[in-house]
Formats: structure tokens, sequence, C-alpha cells
């Protein structure tokens, strides 16, 4: 997204694991729960492709580069409560990785993606992981996701993937170190949808009641001034909405 504070929202929230919107109306005014929640992770990983597939449902071929970041909000039903995830989709050029502590600076969660078809971009994810472990708030939620999937030509059961493949991370590979670390682990792909909404309900499920519940900064007004340095006023555009929350 070039725009540095594009909103999206939705406004029926679904249940946790794909269940129907038709939510009793007296639940309809429960109080959201805010969760500030960053992406990180290499340019042209996928990571606003991953957001838009979350908040509107929708993929876009050719997607401009992330400048700075961008802002989107998505809600979806947790049990009996509302989460409101608040969306820092930030840059990956080299360039804005200094400004990436002002955006998981007391995020509640973060998703750090990479691109199963570029090892490089999962070392690139570890160094984020790192930095998160080191800097960002300890009782953070970090989520790893191998996203491009839909690049990955399938093997028979039982073969072992090769370079012909098109995969160069191995799902293994991949999920020993998501573990090791203490990571949520996800193969994704933001074009057809797969596991995109895995990584949200699962992030929601793992984020301590008593943290969701506390009060904390607030990030952004719409329509107000915007707090982080840099960054313009939310300008409330909605650039379309889903019957409901991808969650």
């Amino acid at each position: 997204m070039s725009n540095n504070s594009r909103q999206g929202t939705a406004e029926s929230p679904a249940r946790a694991g794909g269940e129907s919107n038709n939510v009793p109306s007296q639940n309809n005014n429960l109080k959201p729960v805010q969760v500030k929640l960053v992406l990180l992770g290499e340019a042209a990983v996928g990571k606003s492709s991953l957001v838009l597939r979350f908040v509107n449902n929708e993929f876009q071929e050719n997607k401009e580069p992330t400048i700075g970041a961008a802002f989107l909000t998505q809600k979806c039903r947790l049990e009996d409560k509302v989460i409101k995830f608040e969306i820092w989709d930030t840059a990956g050029q080299e360039r804005f990785h200094s400004l990436a502590p002002m955006y998981y600076r007391n995020a509640q969660a973060a998703v750090v993606v990479y691109d199963v078809t570029k090892s490089a971009s999962l070392d690139k994810a570890k160094s984020w992981v790192k930095e998160l472990q080191r800097q960002a708030n300890p009782n953070i939620v970090i989520a790893l996701a191998g996203n491009k999937i839909d690049l990955v030509q399938p093997t028979e059961e039982g073969e072992e993937e090769s370079a012909e493949s098109g995969r160069q991370v191995p799902t293994d590979e991949a999920k020993a170190y998501a573990m090791e670390a203490g990571l949520l682990f996800f193969e994704t792909s933001a074009k057809k949808g797969d596991g995109v909404r895995d990584v949200f309900t699962e992030i929601a499920k793992k984020i301590p009641l008593e943290l969701m519940m506390s009060p904390r900064p607030r990030q952004i007004v719409n329509g107000g001034p915007s707090p982080l340095p840099g960054l313009p006023r939310a300008n409330g555009q909605n650039p379309g909405q889903n019957s409901g929350c991808s969650c």
C-alpha cells in the first residue's frame, strides 16, 4: 500500500473458526477489545496482500510497495468477545527499518512474514524475531507466516520437495525454527486465502485476556492527528468491506 494511513474496516464481526455471522443482537453491542498487531518482513513477501485478504477478502496483482506503514482494522469474534485488530503493515525496504520500533512498540501481537520461494527472506524474518524478542513487549505473541505457497508445485506423498517445485524453505525447517523460538507457525497464500484466517484466529486465542482488557495508549484516532511522526492524519478511507471478519 502506498498510502501511509489507509484504513480498512468490517462492520459485522464473525466468530473465530469461520462460524456464522448471525450473532445474537444482544452481543452486537459488545465493546471491542483492541489488539495492536504489526506485520514485519522483507520487501515483497506479501505482507500487504495478507492484510488485504484478511480485512477485505481480496487480492490485488502487482501491488505497489508500502511506503512507511499502512494502518487497517478488522473485527472478529472470539468466544464471547469481539476483537478489534489494529494492524500496522510496515514497509519491508531496508531504508524504513529504523522506523519499525515506532510501530511494534506496545504491540500485543506481530506477524513476521517470509516467502517460501525465497530462502533469504526466512533469514530476514529470523532477524525480525530476534529484534522483537529483544525490544518489543515481553508478552508479545509472534506468528511466523510462510507466504506464497500457491507458487509451490505439489509433490507426491513421501516425496521430498526439490528446487523444481519452487519451494526454497522446507516446511519442516521453518516449523522447527518456530517451535524452538516459541512462535506460532503458519504457511499461507494471500492470493488464494489459504491459512490467512488461521493466523489471526490463533493469535487472538494466544493473547492473555488480562493484557487485552488492560488500558493502553491509543495509537490512532479516526479523523484526528496521527501520534507517529511523519504520518498524515487518518482520512477515514475505507477501501472496501467484506461480509464479515476473515477471522
